[in-house]
């Protein structure tokens, strides 16, 4: 039998990188733990063997329980009945799989019955279970809400919820609406305090609620009467237990079918509130979305993999005019672009979780003592470094996720079409990732930033100061023309002081600043491993055509195409 981990060499080397042991030294300080817990590790290494044996326990679950479930928990879906939703019969095998492995809040310390795993090696997992059923790894991935509960709740409302996540309590964010959906500030559904009972009551309808009828769900809502903009909403606990949440329906949507999507009715829901109020939005929210992002580009890069892997496979087996198809060079052309891509996704995506896993290390340690100069500086570069590549990564490994699946679908013709292979449904599941939490078109104005302070062409410096291998040295030489051509772009819309251009023209500096930032972890990757050394070759002379091309675009425009482009669509008729 297969396992969705030993087979991806790139899992164990990602885990091995040299960042790890500062992020094991922050999870772990001084393995004290192993004291308390007979499952804690004792030193570096042994923390490392633990992640890679419970990796490979989601890799067999994955394999040989929730991939077989995938095609038909996609025929039956969920359905609501007396109320509540009642998940596809595959995927209460799969949830109740994981629970029995304790993969339930892995992420959690130990203190609240978690595997106190980092960030990096809990998206690991995600992709995986991303894999075998996209539409699955939406309802386990949501134990990102047990995350923010960890960061911002009390003490008591922590003692109370986190321990059920272990025990298998699902979770919900139960944000958007009917008229609020990217506009988060348009929130309108109402939490009034109740001071005979000291508690807080919502009022409202939520819409696009994924897994909206969970144990515990983290409900954004308007806390401040009278007011109109993300300064009048906070965030709230609401237990399912209270039974005060109608279920009014369950979506009907093109993928992801296993995951229930809910448009819900709160009537006098009793809640808590989560950290204080009118930070809702500004402050834990946002937060939220940042670790449900870092979720999709995993579950894009997963999908993606599968598409690969379905593709190659078919191209295999599938004969024409005489010999595999996998012989002709339109196919295997495509096939390798895929593999490359995927694997330049998946550096890109661990290079992001590090970021992260290096800045909460700091914030935890800050909450037991202070920090000195230099580790201060340290988390606050890696928070915001963090906070451009997260819809970096989401932008380009979404985007990608859909053009590999499109590929795949590609390689197998009129087959792929049929839902005989799997590939249609992984053609149907990548669609909604660069569609949820945060479109590829929001991804880009925060990502935007990344170009506009320069903090894209900072950590690309730091890239290129590393010292290489002479035999990679050429690589180098090739991203040192790609930057150039990414500053002459970014020279060339600045220099005409016009924001609606900036903003015209801010995808494709984003992409270019992608291309060369990917381009450079690879070669990082090459210089330890030379495995990856044709890989980075294949990706950066592609990403360079792609960025010169962007470039042509960009200096052959100007401020009169916008008033072209405007009046093209400006005829409701024409």
């Amino acid at each position: 039998m297969g396992n969705y981990f030993t087979e991806v060499e790139d899992y164990k080397f990602h885990l091995r990188h040299p960042l790890m042991e500062k992020i094991v030294s922050l999870k772990e300080g001084d393995f004290e733990e192993e004291q308390e817990y007979d499952y804690a590790p004792h030193d570096f290494e042994d923390t490392l063997d633990n992640y890679m044996r419970v990796l490979e326990i989601v890799g067999d679950i994955c394999e040989n329980t929730i991939a077989p479930n995938a095609a038909d928990v996609d025929a039956e879906g969920p359905h609501l009945e007396d109320n509540a939703v009642r998940y596809a019969r595959g995927t209460r095998q799969n949830y109740a799989t994981l629970v029995q492995a304790g993969l339930i809040g892995m992420a959690l310390p130990r203190k609240y019955d978690g595997l106190n795993f980092p960030v990096t090696a809990y998206v690991m997992a995600g992709e995986m279970i991303s894999r075998a059923d996209a539409g699955f790894a939406n309802i386990w991935g949501l134990q990102d809400c047990a995350e923010t509960i960890y960061e911002f709740a009390t003490e008591e409302l922590k003692d109370n919820y986190l321990p059920r996540f272990n025990k298998g309590a699902t979770a919900a964010m139960d944000l958007t609406e009917p008229d609020a959906g990217s506009d988060l500030q348009a929130v309108q559904l109402k939490a009034t305090y109740n001071d005979q009972t000291n508690r807080w009551y919502l009022n409202g309808v939520k819409r696009f609620i994924t897994n909206g009828d969970a144990d515990i769900s983290l409900v954004l809502a308007r806390s401040e009467e009278g007011s109109e903009d993300a300064r009048g909403l906070s965030l709230f606990l609401y237990d399912r237990q209270e039974q005060a949440v109608s279920v009014r329906r369950i979506e009907k949507k093109l993928g992801i079918k296993g995951s229930p999507t809910c448009e819900l009715v709160f009537n006098n829901a009793p809640a808590w509130l989560v950290g204080s109020e009118r930070m809702g939005l500004i402050k834990y929210v946002m937060s939220l979305m940042n670790s449900a992002r870092l979720g999709v580009g995993g579950q894009a890069v997963g999908i993606a993999e599968a598409a690969y892997r379905e593709a190659l496979k078919y191209a295999h087996e599938r004969a024409q005019f005489g010999k595999p198809i996998i012989q002709f060079p339109g196919v295997y052309e495509m096939l390798t672009d895929m593999k490359v891509t995927i694997t330049a996704l998946r550096s890109l995506l661990y290079e992001t979780a590090r970021m992260i896993d290096i800045y909460r290390g700091y914030t935890d340690r800050s909450h037991r003592r202070p920090l000195n100069k230099e580790e201060r500086l340290e988390m606050k570069t890696n928070s915001r470094y963090a906070d451009v590549f997260t819809p970096l990564l989401k932008l380009m490994a979404s985007e990608n996720s859909n053009r590999i699946a499109y590929d795949a679908l590609q390689v197998h013709g009129g087959a792929g079409f049929m839902q005989d292979f799997p590939i249609e449904r992984l053609y149907r599941d990548a669609r909604i990732t660069p569609i949820y939490e945060g479109t590829s078109q929001l991804q880009v104005v925060a990502a935007i930033k990344g170009v506009t302070t320069g903090t894209f062409m900072k950590k690309i410096n730091e890239y290129a100061a590393v010292e290489v291998k002479p035999g990679l040295e050429y690589l180098r030489h090739l991203l040192s023309e790609m930057t150039t051509a990414y500053t002459a772009a970014v020279e060339e819309v600045k220099g005409k002081e016009n924001e609606e251009f900036m903003d015209f023209h801010a995808r494709r500096l984003v992409e270019m600043a992608g291309h060369i930032i990917m381009g450079h972890l690879l070669v990082l990757d090459a210089q330890r491993e030379e495995k990856y050394k044709y890989l980075a070759e294949l990706f950066i002379k592609k990403g360079k055509a792609a960025n010169a091309e962007k470039l042509a675009f960009i200096r052959n425009s100007t401020l009169k195409d916008l008033g072209t482009y405007r009046q093209v669509v400006a005829d409701p008729v024409g």
